[in-house]
């Protein structure tokens, strides 16, 4: 996990040894190569997302604003299919990637293994028969951005399916005060 996470900061180093600001152009262009590299690694576009680090919407979006970047995607797409890599095919190290940056990053088990193209059954296996890939899913798994709990109430709370909405509401009397203000005075023996 070390390794993918400091591929972004050796980016950074290098542009800072550049003494130019990177643009967001220079980053849309990077970003667009890194799709392509996945596309031709045989991986689906929401996979290459993922691997570029980009919401799949903005991979959309350039895809239907810059005609040569799509037309670029179709060819990588054939390079792949052309030696036999085939989005959800035989798995390879480009979907164990994906699908160990999609844990980091949050995503529940089921959705990073879809969005690699595991099928669950085939990845328990890998992970099984492979102890190193155990540890890798495993650091993935700490990476994840811990999300804050806070607590909501009952009320606020949306129903589960079936449940009914309650009928009578309970309120808990609470006093307040300090024990000295009690209503009810002491009688003197």
């Amino acid at each position: 996990m070390a390794w993918l996470n400091a591929r972004d900061e050796m980016e950074r180093a290098l542009e800072d040894a550049l003494g130019d600001v990177p643009s967001a152009r220079h980053e849309t262009l990077a970003r667009m190569a890194e799709v392509l590299q996945a596309t031709a690694h045989g991986l689906g576009p929401e996979a290459a997302a993922v691997w570029a680090g980009i919401p799949n919407r903005v991979l959309q979006n350039w895809l239907a604003a810059d005609p040569a970047f799509a037309s670029a995607l179709r060819s990588a797409a054939a390079l792949a299919s052309q030696h036999g890599l085939e989005p959800g095919g035989t798995p390879t190290p480009a979907m164990i990637r994906v699908a160990t940056v999609a844990l980091s990053r949050g995503a529940t088990w089921v959705e990073a293994l879809a969005v690699s193209g595991f099928a669950q059954r085939r990845f328990r296996r890998l992970t099984k028969d492979s102890p190193t890939l155990a540890a890798l899913v495993e650091a993935a798994r700490r990476a994840r951005p811990r999300i804050s709990k806070v607590f909501v109430p009952a009320t606020y709370r949306p129903r589960r399916p079936g449940q009914k909405r309650p009928t009578e509401r309970v309120f808990r009397l609470v006093q307040r005060g300090t024990p000295s203000t009690s209503p009810v005075a002491p009688q003197p023996d």
